[in-house]
């Protein structure tokens, strides 16, 4: 696609409009947004307060101090703590409500160079405890700052805590905290719909969570651009679907039970909305705790054998499938990650191992196994339960390193001969500055050659660059990456963002996504919705021949779902239709239908005259 900023394509709109006429298009702003409530707020100056802040961990004692303060003349402190998980949290049960978003600002401090981390648990409806990292900065001894960042909670979980902590034992303060309402941020209707101008090509989705069910402008976001596909970014992954003591209840060693608690609020979106789903993922090394591979489900028993586990396995994928099915009959589940991350980038399997190790290579699949021979056994479980048209995909990432690039393709040929794969899902976890377009075409070209079909499954690519300069070289990126998605577009059937605004990314520091933190549209937006050739509407040929001389029309007419004003066939009307109808205006008019904006049979000035007004909102 041939690069144009915002400003380039709003200065062609605007500026040379046939009247000379200038239409505004507006956009959202932050100083739009609506002023969040405080909450709860501290300075920690030494007035007595009884602070809301408990230990975590094994820190009993939390001080107000005036030998450290960002602002006036003291600050919280907490010096007892033996690990670096050990800090001050904050109950937030009594004092917020779920299903509502939150930003928490705060600055801390450590006594050397050490990553502090602002983080969020909570435990479900089984009793089991979950944790994410909201956000982390770098303290080398001075202040750092945390920065409205946002958190939100479902009503199915309980005991929910903001809390600090950092890297080692290292005496950490905090000082100006303050919990308040997020903000509301229109988002910007005026643009292009990303799934739209890609309509006809592949779907286009995102990667949600539950948390984010309650930001409006984010689920704005999603319902506007992504509402081809979505992805559950943790809710249906094996930690969170396995119910320990519903397992160990149920008395049958081969049976584990599963509790959808964590994804009811996703799936009754999805079914409510009617957008279709990706499950990921069934059979992955990470995010499946040790206990689902042990005697009893227990955490302290042994190692199963593996036609223990072969067993365990179809149940827990059957009771997935057959649970899902059952309980949210609305949700269109057409396509599921049945296997996940199974190679290294050497091609080979992992390494036997354990969940704990905190080996990332390590995998207790393998420990059972002893090889990657699980991975057929999980895909003739899926496709024997897998409800009807639900296609079946092996995902992974790095799945651009040539070994495992190879790994990846020996494997899928075989399941494909044995009719028991349907796809390849390349999560395309990028960077700016690897790889590069061509090597990522390689992987993606041997993957097509298949036959199967492939899904891009997790679409994101960072830069450290945060200058205009280095938001313009990843929009090229995406650019270069998107260029060869239309490319291959026979053999691509979805194009998944893992994520929709910068600070809600797993990789949230290096800002990798197409929307940044107040829902506005990056450059890398712009660079891929810019110049995409939309389908051909439908073309009549029309042959005369009137005193022996031929004559042959060509015409092109709109199809059943005809827009007067979309003249570029993205299924919006907006300020790219003005300009592309301004190119129009010097040629003859074989997009008549579409360019007929006041339907009086003919394309002229007036028409111009009224998409600009329709643009004003007249």
């Amino acid at each position: 696609m041939k690069r144009h900023t915002a400003k380039r394509v709003l200065a062609g709109v605007l500026g040379g409009v046939l009247l000379g006429t200038s239409v505004p298009l507006t956009s959202a702003t932050a100083a739009d947004a609506e002023t969040g409530a405080v909450i709860y707020s501290s300075d920690f100056e030494d007035t007595g307060e009884s602070l809301p802040f408990t230990g975590r961990g094994g820190v009993e004692s939390i001080s107000i101090t005036s030998s450290q303060a960002h602002g006036g003349s003291s600050s919280m402190m907490v010096s007892d703590r033996a690990k670096g998980w050990h800090g001050p949290q904050l109950l937030l049960d009594d004092i917020c409500q779920p299903n509502k978003e939150y930003t928490v600002s705060a600055f801390a401090k450590t006594e050397w160079y050490t990553s502090v981390k602002l983080s969020l648990e909570y435990t479900d409806t089984a009793g089991e405890r979950h944790y994410s990292n909201l956000a982390d900065v770098t303290s080398n001894g001075d202040w750092t700052e945390f920065s409205n960042v946002k958190f939100s909670f479902t009503s199915e979980v309980s005991k929910v805590y903001v809390y600090f902590e950092c890297n080692d034992a290292s005496t950490l303060y905090i000082d100006d905290f303050t919990l308040a309402e997020a903000p509301i941020i229109p988002i910007e209707e005026d643009i292009a719909s990303l799934k739209d101008v890609y309509s006809g090509y592949f779907k286009v989705g995102t990667a949600i969570m539950a948390s984010n069910l309650s930001s409006p402008s984010f689920m704005d976001l999603v319902q506007k651009h992504f509402s081809d596909s979505i992805t559950f970014g943790n809710e249906l992954k094996p930690d969170y679907v396995l119910d320990q003591a519903a397992s160990q209840a149920k008395g049958d060693n081969t049976n584990p039970q599963v509790n959808f608690s964590q994804a009811d609020a996703l799936l009754k979106y999805c079914a409510e909305n009617k957008i279709p789903v990706r499950g990921h993922t069934l059979v992955w090394h990470s995010q499946t705790p040790d206990w689902f591979f042990k005697e009893n489900f227990s955490d302290d028993g042994d190692w199963v054998d593996k036609d223990t586990m072969i067993t365990r396995m179809e149940n827990y994928i059957k009771n997935v499938m057959e649970g899902l099915a059952t309980q949210y009959p609305d949700v269109e589940f057409y396509a599921w990650d049945v296997v996940n991350e199974a190679w290294q980038d050497n091609g080979t399997p992992r390494a036997a191992g354990s969940s704990k190790s905190g080996d990332s290579n390590s995998s207790a699949w393998t420990r059972i196994f002893g090889d990657n021979s699980f991975i057929e056994y999980a895909f003739q479980f899926a496709r024997k339960y897998a409800p009807a048209g639900c296609k079946l995909y092996y995902n992974d990432f790095n799945e651009y390193m040539p070994q495992k690039t190879t790994a990846i393709y020996d494997m899928a040929m075989e399941l494909k001969e044995k009719g028991l794969i349907d796809g390849i899902g390349m999560q395309s976890h990028l960077d700016v500055g690897f790889p590069n377009a061509s090597t990522y075409e390689k992987a993606l070209s041997k993957f097509a050659s298949t036959g199967l079909d492939v899904q891009i499954t997790e679409l994101d690519i960072t830069t450290n660059d945060t200058s205009e300069a280095g938001l313009e070289k990843q929009a090229q990126m995406y650019s270069d990456i998107f260029d060869l998605y239309v490319k291959y577009k026979d053999s691509i059937s979805a194009v998944v963002i893992w994520g929709v605004t910068d600070d809600q990314s797993w990789r949230a520091t290096r800002v990798p996504l197409l929307f940044d933190e107040n829902f506005k549209a990056k450059p890398a937006f712009y660079a891929i919705v810019d110049d995409v050739e939309p389908l051909a509407p439908i073309t009549t040929t029309v042959t005369t021949t009137t005193s022996g001389e031929t004559t042959t029309t060509t015409t092109m007419e709109p199809d059943g779902d005809f827009i007067p004003g979309d003249v570029n066939f993205d299924k919006v009307v907006n300020g790219f239709d003005l300009s592309a109808m301004r190119q129009e205006w010097v040629g003859e008019a074989q997009y008549a239908p579409y360019l007929d904006m006041n339907q009086d049979g003919s394309f002229n000035a007036a028409d111009v005259v009224a998409l600009a007004k329709f643009l004003l909102g007249e």
